[in-house]
């Protein structure tokens, strides 16, 4: 394995470093949090080790980061704040396990090899298609049999909402949280007035209807079945 230790203690550092290169394997060491996420997000690793408490740039915060780079790499934190707040806040930031210090690295090295283990996460897709649509997602840009359809924003959402269900039937309520962030009724017909403007521009033109209603329960897209 390959991996990338963010450790300010030095002491903590050496002896996690020197313990994974008797056991085989590569570590890059940076005791800052601004030096680790650089480091993260520039060179390929197989797993990140990363400190809770961090000069720069905490451990949280540089995980997020990460992740927000849709840098996909296991993150395992090393802390001495043990608490079940800390370790959720800290596992929803986009880490992957928790081992509090002290800590054997006996046990430090099984969880890794386990991190190593997992699939990798699949690369996010950046073109959505179902039949002759497509949305590009970088470019901003829908067509549909080769033909440009211009969305609103909005629109634009939507569709990228419903095209990734796969199929499946959206709710009102999964819609008005997924594009709108409302997590109440607003009491309006916002989401039913954007499905008629949508449907109007990527299933009216054309032969086969792509945007389905179910009643009573929501909107679902797929191809003919």
């Amino acid at each position: 394995m390959h991996i990338l230790l963010i450790e300010d203690d030095r002491r903590t550092a050496g002896y996690v470093s020197k313990g994974l290169h008797e056991a085989g394997h590569t570590c890059d060491v940076v005791h800052d949090g601004r030096d680790g996420l650089y480091q993260a997000t520039q060179q390929p690793y197989d797993v990140l080790v990363v400190d809770r408490m961090l000069p720069g740039l905490d451990g949280v915060s540089v995980v997020k980061a990460v992740r927000a780079a849709r840098v996909k790499t296991p993150a395992i934190f090393l802390t001495a704040i043990g608490g079940v707040d800390d370790r959720v806040e800290g596992l929803e930031a986009g880490g992957d396990d928790y081992l509090v210090k002290p800590f054997a690295f006996s046990e430090l090295l099984a969880r890794l090899n386990a991190l190593a283990r997992r699939p990798h996460a699949t690369e996010e897709k950046t073109v959505l298609r179902i039949a002759d649509l497509e949305l590009d997602l970088v470019k901003r840009y829908a067509s549909r049999s080769g033909q440009a359809i211009a969305l609103q924003p909005r629109e634009f959402m939507l569709l990228e909402v419903l095209m990734r269900g796969d199929g499946r039937v959206l709710t009102r309520t999964m819609l008005l949280e997924l594009v709108w962030d409302f997590h109440f009724d607003p009491k309006t017909s916002v989401v039913e007035t954007h499905i008629s403007r949508l449907r109007s521009k990527i299933d009216k033109p054309f032969e086969v209807q792509l945007l389905h209603t179910v009643r009573n329960t929501g909107y679902s897209m797929h191809a003919p079945r």
